[in-house]
């Protein structure tokens, strides 16, 4: 595995799982979080899950930006869908759709490409490869 040069590290601490608290260490996040209705919790507030859909959604767009070329990225916008679920008892997974609208791309077809250049590119998918089911879709 190649060595990473690191450029920035992101610190953030919890405390209580997921019916408790985060904060970054600069003090940027500071919140509860719960366990959403669906899954048997109180809701109400944020989840891991939407955490990871809205850092994996900046991301991906960062990544667009960095593939695109001349394609304007105005209007775009990039829905990144986590998916929790279980393989059986006691066997939690995650699973991502990320739909990528690109108005001002050739076609549809010019915008999958795009969406197809980002997810190669991307540090969550780069992360996530091998290790979680990924989908990527222009739509």
């Amino acid at each position: 595995m190649e060595k990473l040069i690191v450029d920035y590290t992101a610190v953030a601490v919890n405390t209580g799982g997921r019916k408790g608290h985060v904060r970054t260490e600069d003090g940027m996040l500071d919140f509860e979080v719960a366990m959403p209705k669906e899954i048997g919790g109180e809701g109400g507030k944020t989840n891991p899950e939407q955490l990871f859909a809205a850092g994996y959604a900046a991301c991906f767009g960062g990544a667009l930006g960095a593939v695109a070329g001349k394609t304007s990225l105005r209007d775009s916008e990039i829905k990144a869908k986590v998916h929790l679920g279980h393989y059986g008892p006691d066997s939690f997974g995650l699973a991502v759709d990320i739909e990528v609208k690109i108005p001002h791309a050739e076609s549809l077809e010019h915008a999958q490409q795009l969406v197809e250049a980002a997810h190669q590119v991307c540090p969550y998918s780069k992360a996530t490869r091998g290790n979680i089911e990924v989908n990527v879709k222009a739509v």
